[in-house]
Parts: C-alpha cells; sequence; structure tokens
C-alpha cells in the first residue's frame, strides 16, 4: 500500500468535511482525529470512515456545525446532549469542559449523549494527559446494527462498545493508556479486512447459525452474524456495563432501540486531577517501577518486547509521522473521488492527488 504524509490525508479530510457543511474549525477537529487514528495505527478510526460519515450526513442523521447542549450542570457533575453533531468535536468540547471542573474540584464525572461517532476514546484520553487529568470512559453505539453476540449467544445483541482508561505521564503523554472495543476486533477492522480480500482472525466472528467463520462479507455485506467479545464472559460482561453506564445512565439512545445504519455514541467519562491524588515525582517513580516491571519480563518466543498499554501506538505514531499513513490504492481513489464529488475545489484535490506519485499507487 502507498504511504500518504499525514499532512496531505488531513487537508484531503478537512476540505471533505467542509463539503458537508462543516465550519472550519469543526473540520479542522474531526480531521485531527481522524488523522490521529491512523498515525497511531488504528486505520478503523481514521480517513477511511469519511465515505460512511458522508451516507450518515446524506441520510439527515447527523448534522455538522451542532452545538453542545447542557442538560445538567451541578459543579463536578455535567451532563450534555450531542444532537447527532459530529462526535469528534463534541467528544472533544465535552472533555474539555470536565477537565476545568476537574481542575477546579478535583474529579468531574461527564455524560455525553446521542452525538454521532466520537471515533477513537484513546484521543480524549491523550487530551486529558495533556492537562495532567486521568480519564476512564465506558462507551455505547446505538442506532447501528447490532456488532456483539454476547457471551453464549449465538446472535447480536450489543455495539462494539469500547472502554478506555488512562493515566498521565511526565511531559504530557499518557504513561499509560488503554483503548479498546469489547470486540475482540472492531467493526471497521471486518470491513477493512473484507476490501482487502483477507480474512478476520480466527475467534473474532460467529456466522449467521453461531458458527465460528473468518469471512467478513456476511457479516459487513449481509449485516448477518456477529463479531465475538473479547476474553469471552469477561468482555462481554464489559460491553454491557458500557450499554448501561455510557447510555442508560446518561439517557442515551440504547443498542436495543430501533436503529439505522448510522451511529450514535453515548459516553460516561471520569476526569481526575491526578496531582490530587499523588505528587508528580511520587507518580513519576510508581509508575516508572511498574513500567521496568512490566518491560523486564521475559518475552514469549516470536515477541520481541513486552509493552505496556499506549506503547504500540506510540510507536506506530512515530514510524508512521516520518514515512506516512499506509492507504490502500482503492481507498485513496475512493477518497479524492468523494471529495470531487460533494464540490471540493478540484485545483486543491488535483494538488494532493500529485502528492502521491501513480508509479507508487498502480
Amino acid at each position: 500500500m502507498p504511504n500518504i504524509p499525514a499532512p496531505t490525508l488531513h487537508r484531503l479530510a478537512v476540505l471533505t468535511l467542509q463539503c458537508m457543511g462543516s465550519a472550519a474549525a469543526e473540520a479542522e477537529v474531526v480531521a485531527k482525529h481522524l488523522i490521529r487514528a491512523n498515525l497511531t495505527g488504528h486505520d478503523s478510526h481514521g480517513i477511511s470512515v469519511l465515505p460512511m460519515y458522508v451516507g450518515i450526513w446524506q441520510a439527515g442523521r447527523l448534522v455538522p456545525n451542532q452545538p453542545l447542549r447542557v442538560l445538567m450542570d451541578q459543579g463536578a457533575l455535567l451532563l450534555f446532549d450531542g444532537g447527532r453533531g459530529f462526535g469528534h468535536r463534541l467528544a472533544e468540547e465535552s472533555v474539555r469542559a470536565a477537565m476545568r471542573r476537574a481542575r477546579e474540584f478535583g474529579a468531574c464525572v461527564m455524560g455525553l449523549r446521542n452525538s454521532s461517532h466520537v471515533g477513537r476514546i484513546g484521543g480524549y484520553a491523550e487530551i486529558a494527559a495533556a492537562e495532567g487529568m486521568t480519564f476512564v470512559a465506558f462507551v455505547n453505539v446505538a442506532d447501528f446494527p447490532y456488532c456483539l453476540a454476547p457471551w453464549g449467544a449465538s446472535e447480536a445483541r450489543l455495539g462494539t462498545n469500547p472502554f478506555c482508561a488512562s493515566i498521565p505521564g511526565e511531559g504530557g503523554d499518557p504513561a499509560l493508556l488503554l483503548d479498546f472495543a469489547t470486540t475482540t476486533i472492531a467493526y471497521n477492522k471486518a470491513r477493512i479486512a473484507l476490501d482487502a480480500g483477507r480474512p478476520v482472525p480466527e475467534g473474532a466472528l460467529i456466522d449467521a447459525d453461531g458458527r465460528p467463520t473468518t469471512d467478513p462479507t456476511g457479516f459487513i455485506v449481509d449485516h448477518t452474524g456477529a463479531l465475538t467479545a473479547f476474553g469471552k464472559h469477561k468482555g462481554s460482561g464489559l460491553a454491557i456495563l458500557c450499554e448501561a453506564l455510557g447510555a442508560v445512565l446518561t439517557g442515551g439512545q440504547r443498542g436495543d432501540e430501533p436503529h439505522h445504519t448510522a451511529i450514535l455514541n453515548s459516553m460516561l467519562a471520569i476526569v481526575i486531577d491526578t496531582s490530587r491524588f499523588a505528587e508528580a515525582a511520587a507518580l513519576a517513580s510508581g509508575l516508572g517501577a511498574v513500567a521496568a516491571s512490566i518491560h523486564g519480563a521475559r518475552p514469549v518466543p516470536g515477541v520481541a518486547d513486552v509493552l505496556l498499554p499506549g506503547e504500540p501506538e506510540k510507536r506506530a505514531a512515530a514510524e508512521r509521522g516520518a514515512n506516512g499513513v499506509p492507504v490502500s490504492a482503492a481507498d485513496w481513489a475512493r477518497l479524492l473521488g468523494l471529495a470531487r464529488e460533494l464540490g471540493a475545489d478540484a485545483a486543491a484535490i488535483d494538488e494532493l492527488a500529485a502528492t502521491v506519485p501513480q508509479s507508487v499507487i498502480a
């Protein structure tokens, strides 16, 4: 696959989002989160989701420039409604509001309900870490066909329902950042596998009859079958808690309510001013000791290093920041074509297309 420079992808995303009606500031925020997902190796939440966003917008189920509506403000408790606006901007605004309250009160519990797709949750953990904040989030997925089969079930009943937790380190980066869908793989990883003509990993998917399969065709094309939960009953239990805490508690749309092929996320986030619990030196020392212990473990054959949560993303960001983001030739052509179809400036699109030589994408 050709490697596309991150600034090129960012510019293409901004042009496309502005054609959808997003103001320049919103387009910049959404593009930032999409390309950050690509840089950290989570292509399932990167620029390849733009065609899906366009489809949801054209169906009237994604509203650009939607203001964040305050439903409750009780000091260290905040509740917002996203009104189907662009989730990346709304989630960042709500997390930043929670960070300001955490700075004032020591902690803040924040709910954001009924936002369109918020993307990679780890991006908000990184924003929190930059301000010295510890971050925990439970997120549900609604207004989308069921994806996850609960443990013991032969059919789907939940979304991919992600969980995220992080604690800040020195220099504004997370010392630890755990961010995952409660499915064995993310929905878009199954879609990417189908587009690439390759199977999904064994154990990640069941077919319409509840039998294990590695073929994503039925799941993506016909919405039959289901993704499995990671960790069997443990991941399934966490997915159900994400549904209860992310949506039921906040009053957001649940996954079991009537749905379309759109995406709504609701999130319960806990933001803590880390300095209230531990002085910087003590925290750094303790986290350093944990890291040394984990890194010092003897790896199994075939594994070079034992890593901490968040370290694969840091390595990917360093490598992709220097060498570009791998994007399939088909996806690159699809993204350029989409921007043209939406009426983006032809000269700007031609300029972006010229940054990737035809010999590379042929």
